[in-house]
C-alpha cells in the first residue's frame, strides 16, 4: 500500500524551482521529503497524461541507483487536496544541513573564459566548462556526465539541462562532491498516456520512432540537439564510448522487469510499456554502440 503523505508536517521555508507541477517540503519519518505533484493539465493538449511525471520520476531514478549511478531516493505516494487524492513522487531532500546545491548552470557561469552562458548546452561548451571549473576533479565530472548521459539514452530523458545537475557543496568542510541524479520526470515518455502506450506496444513504426527519431537529448551538437541513437551508434566520443563500456554491463534487463513489477499504484498496460520501451533502447541504442566499440571488425 502506497504511503499517504497528506498529513505529514509541511517544512516551510524549503522552496522548489522547476517548471513541471507544484512542489512542497514534508517530514516523513523523520526524514525531509520534496513532494513532486503532476502539473495540471488545464490549457495543455487533452491527449498527454499528466500522472506520468511522478510514476518516470520514480522508475527513473531507482533505475539510476540500479545502475550504480548515485540518485536521488525516491517513492511514489498520495496526497489529497481539497478532498482529491493525488498520486505524487516523494524525493528525499539531499540538501539537509550544510550541505548545499549548485547546479551546473549557476557553475558554468563562473567560467569567466567561457564565450557561452550558463544554460548553454552546447556540447563543447559543456565539455569546456567541466574542464575549467575549480570545484570538482574534472576527470571525475567527465565520468559522472557520460555515464549519466549514458542512463539516460536508456530512458529516453529529453530534458537534462544544465539547471538539473550539479553540486553539493558542505559549508561545514568547505568541500564539494556530485549531487545525486534527481529531476528524471522527462525519462520514459511522460506524457503518453493509454492509447500511446497500446499504440506503441502493437505497432513497431511507433515505437521505433520513439528510439530512432524522439526523443532526444538536450545536449546540442553544432546547435542541433543530439539524437542518442546517430550519437551512441556511431561511437565518435570518446568519453561517451568509455561510460559506455562503463554502465552496458551493469544493465540487467531482468532486475529492471522485476522492479518495474512490483511498482505500486502503476497499471499493468503502463508496465508492459515501460519494460518494452526500456529492452527496445538497450536492444536498438545502446547494444550496437557498445558492440562497435568491444569486438573488433
Amino acid at each position: 500500500m502506497m504511503t499517504d503523505f497528506t498529513d505529514c508536517q509541511i517544512i516551510p521555508g524549503r522552496a522548489y524551482n522547476g517548471a513541471n507541477g507544484n512542489k512542497i517540503a514534508v517530514r516523513y519519518n523523520g526524514v525531509i521529503y520534496m513532494l513532486k505533484f503532476p502539473p495540471s493539465a488545464e490549457g495543455k493538449p487533452t491527449e498527454l497524461s499528466y500522472t506520468n511525471g511522478c510514476v518516470s520520476e520514480h522508475i527513473a531514478s531507482s533505475i539510476f541507483n540500479l545502475l550504480g549511478i548515485p540518485a536521488q531516493e525516491t517513492m511514489l505516494g498520495t496526497y489529497s487536496v481539497r478532498g482529491k487524492e493525488k498520486l505524487v513522487c516523494a524525493c528525499k531532500d539531499f540538501t539537509t544541513g550544510s550541505k548545499r546545491f549548485f547546479d551546473f548552470c549557476s557553475i558554468k557561469n563562473t567560467v569567466l573564459e567561457s564565450d557561452s552562458n550558463g544554460s548553454g548546452t552546447e556540447l563543447s561548451d559543456v565539455m569546456d566548462a567541466i574542464e575549467r571549473q575549480k570545484y570538482i576533479s574534472p576527470s571525475d565530472l567527465k565520468e559522472h556526465f557520460w555515464d549519466v548521459f549514458i542512463a539516460d539514452a536508456l530512458l529516453g530523458n529529453f530534458d537534462r539541462h544544465n539547471g538539473n545537475w550539479g553540486f553539493l557543496y558542505d559549508e561545514e568542510t568547505d568541500s564539494a562532491s556530485i549531487a545525486p541524479v534527481f529531476d528524471c520526470g522527462s525519462c520514459l515518455l511522460p506524457q503518453a498516456d493509454d492509447a500511446v502506450m497500446r499504440k506503441v506496444l502493437s505497432e513497431e513504426a511507433e515505437l521505433h520512432a520513439r528510439i530512432f527519431q524522439f526523443p532526444t537529448s538536450a545536449l546540442k551538437l553544432n546547435g542541433r540537439k543530439i539524437n542518442y541513437y546517430d550519437f551512441i551508434t556511431k561511437g565518435a566520443d570518446s568519453d561517451c564510448n568509455a561510460a559506455l563500456e562503463r554502465i552496458f554491463p551493469r544493465i540487467d534487463l531482468q532486475t529492471i522487469d522485476l522492479f518495474i513489477e512490483h511498482v505500486e499504484g502503476v497499471s499493468d498496460l503502463a508496465k508492459e510499456f515501460y519494460k518494452t520501451y526500456i529492452m527496445a533502447r538497450y536492444n536498438l541504442i545502446l547494444l550496437p554502440g557498445y558492440t562497435r566499440i568491444t569486438i573488433p571488425v
